[in-house]
């Protein structure tokens, strides 16, 4: 394999646009092709442009992928380049649904194809900090975690609701910093407010090892907020995705009544900052390579959406639901 390895990025909205600009800049990648339905979205491409991806993917030779479809196109699209022996990156979630992410999992699993989801916040600086502290025990037993990710509405094309759009995010930061499953879900969410989807999602979390998790996600917020508190037995690491930044409150032995804001016992946490996407990106060439397993795999990404699609379950029913253990859990 050369020292640059040839990728195209299929999807030119908002993220496919961050995926090839990141790779135009990473020295051992080079960005050789782009494609996108829309052609309007091929003005001043980086690359050589392709309105059909079918049409790149049998003229030029690629070391890697990037897929930034809409969520509905994964599927067709992961398996045309897993049937060429491309490893790729699928953006999150991996599909559409379950039953469709596991297609794409057997078919690059058959294959022997590299494949890799994009769960951009596991490379959060703020996250991978907040990761090692908590596997050091810093603040004992974890009881409660709490997400937050409102904003608001921007006018691009949307297949999917809050729930699999955004809420998948912090599912999986969940699941990684506590290494275990989600056993139930219960959710309550607001539709037809700017979508015929969930447009907000107020939802609860069991996890395996007794953790509660409460998720309030929605895009009907006119400030964006994107924050994960972790309350211990020993303290609080509030973590603010958009600043990377990290906080610790610390219970001490007489906890002060005082809001954490206001709290003297807060200690911010040096985090050095880099962007997400370039993190997620050279790790996924790395993978390409064959030199590691994938930042988050197919099993981790299928997991996630087993609780999103739970969520919505539970929204529709009024009752809590069982999540189904799937291969991460087993």
């Amino acid at each position: 394999m050369a020292d640059r390895l040839r990728v195209a990025v299929i999807g030119m909205g908002v993220m496919g646009g961050n995926h090839a600009r990141v790779y135009s800049e990473l020295p051992d990648a080079e960005l050789v092709a782009v494609a996108d339905c829309d052609e309007s979205r091929l003005n001043d491409a980086p690359a050589r442009a392709y309105g059909d991806y079918h049409r790149l993917l049998a003229e030029e030779h690629l070391d890697a992928v990037s897929i930034a479809v809409p969520t509905r196109s994964h599927l067709e699209v992961a398996l045309a380049c897993i049937e060429r022996g491309v490893p790729l990156l699928v953006e999150k979630p991996l599909a559409a649904s379950v039953a469709e992410g596991e297609r794409i999992q057997a078919a690059a699993e058959a294959r022997g194809v590299p494949l890799a989801a994009g769960h951009i916040e596991r490379c959060n600086p703020a996250v991978v900090e907040l990761k090692r502290r908590l596997d050091a025990g810093e603040i004992g037993r974890v009881l409660q975690m709490r997400a937050v990710r409102v904003g608001p509405f921007h006018q691009r094309h949307r297949d999917i609701g809050v729930v699999h759009d955004l809420a998948t995010h912090d599912i999986d930061v969940m699941r990684h910093l506590l290494g275990c499953e989600v056993e139930r879900a219960r959710a309550e969410t607001q539709r037809g407010v700017r979508t015929e989807f969930e447009d907000a999602l107020l939802g609860l979390l069991r996890f395996e090892n007794g953790v509660i998790g409460s998720l309030e996600v929605n895009w009907l917020t006119p400030v964006k907020q994107r924050t994960l508190a972790v309350v211990g037995e020993n303290g609080m690491f509030v973590a603010d995705y958009i600043r990377q930044e990290l906080r610790f409150y610390d219970s001490g032995p007489d906890p002060d009544p005082s809001p954490p804001k206001d709290a003297a016992n807060v200690t911010a946490i040096d985090v050095e900052r880099q962007e997400p996407l370039r993190v997620e990106l050279a790790a996924f060439l790395r993978t390409a390579r064959g030199l590691e397993p994938p930042l988050v795999g197919a099993a981790d990404a299928i997991a996630a959406m087993r609780v999103a699609e739970a969520l919505v379950e539970s929204a529709q029913l009024g009752d809590a639901v069982q999540v189904p253990v799937g291969e991460a859990g087993r």
